[in-house]
Formats: C-alpha cells, structure tokens, sequence
C-alpha cells in the first residue's frame, strides 16, 4: 500500500471550505487509496488555524480518529535533527511541524509527500534524498 506523508496546508483546506484549495484537497483525498502519515506538530497547526471553528476542528479530529491519517510519533534523536535542519533552512525558514515531517521522512523512508508548501522542493533529507509531491501529478 502507498503511503504518503501529509503537511498541515491540504488538511486545513480539506477541513476549511472556504480556502481556495479545498477543492484540490478533497479530490486528492477522496481519490488517493493509500494511508497518510503526519506528526503530532502537523496536527497542532491544523487545529491553531482551524480553531476559528469548533464545528471544523471537531470534524478534523473525528477524521483523524476515524483512520483518516495515522499520527506518527518520532523517535529519539528527533529534536536534535529538527534544530540541524532549522539551522541548515534557516532562510525559508523552517518551522518545528516542517522539521517534523522531515523526521517522518528520515524515520520512515516515505519520500511521497501531500503539501502545498513549496519549501519541501528545496529540502534535501539527510540521506540526500527529496521529497516527492503527489499534488504535482494530482
């Protein structure tokens, strides 16, 4: 089965009609036959931005329940990485839930990533390796 890392930008728009890419988002989802992976500071940032609606965060965290994605937790070195890779992407710059997902990446050997955030084209991991967007296809 395929699996793909998820970023917070197509959750929130999954969960927020109002947002320009949430039409995007849904037929990612809906279509998509694999298992989505996040981390618990991707889902920390869905629900900040979410949190102008309950009704939303609610139906995001049912979701999330239901198996919708599964909430991976890192490993032990998962700090120090996250600061190595602030430090390397200090010019983008890289927030904790980024660094977050790298570790996923590092962890895991998933390089298939959902987002709308540009700066996964620019992150190398620290096997060299990069991230493949499945929304570029999609």
């Amino acid at each position: 089965m395929q699996r793909t890392i998820a970023d917070s930008g197509p959750l929130i728009a999954l969960f927020e009609p109002t947002d320009r890419r949430h039409g995007l988002a849904r037929a990612f989802i809906e279509t998509y036959q694999g298992s989505l992976l996040t981390t618990w500071p991707v889902l920390t940032e869905v629900g900040h931005l979410l949190g102008h609606s309950v009704d939303r965060q609610l139906a995001f965290l049912q979701w999330v329940e239901r198996g919708g994605v599964e909430v991976v937790a890192p490993g032990a070195g998962a700090v120090a990485l996250i600061r190595q890779m602030t430090d390397q992407y200090r010019d983008l710059p890289m927030d904790v839930a980024d660094g977050s997902l790298i570790v996923l990446a590092s962890e895991s050997g998933v390089r298939d990533i959902l987002t709308f955030d540009r700066d996964f084209d620019v992150y190398c991991l620290p096997d060299r390796s990069r991230f493949n967007n499945v929304l570029v296809s999609h």
